[in-house]
């Protein structure tokens, strides 16, 4: 599998709602970031389907290495 690209170098922290559904771009190459706009077609990647379990401000990961996908675990402090 082909890496992701690198979108960011800090997580972009997004309030969100409860019971929502967001789609995280795994291929790194969405303008809408943390957000799928659709970049990856053609491609291996697909994005990743979060459901907010709280209303609350969480971190998504930007540099696409994290091992909580979608959520920063703090990956892109080693890149």
């Amino acid at each position: 599998m082909a890496e992701p690209v690198i979108a960011g170098r800090a997580p972009i922290g997004v309030e969100v709602e409860a019971g929502k559904t967001y789609y995280w771009c795994t291929c790194g190459k969405s303008a809408k970031q943390p957000f799928c706009d659709g970049s990856h077609k053609g491609g291996e990647f697909a994005p990743l389907a979060y459901t907010a379990d709280k209303t609350a401000k969480v971190w998504f990961c930007a540099c696409k290495r994290t091992a909580g996908q979608p959520l920063c675990d703090g990956a892109h402090k080693s890149l």
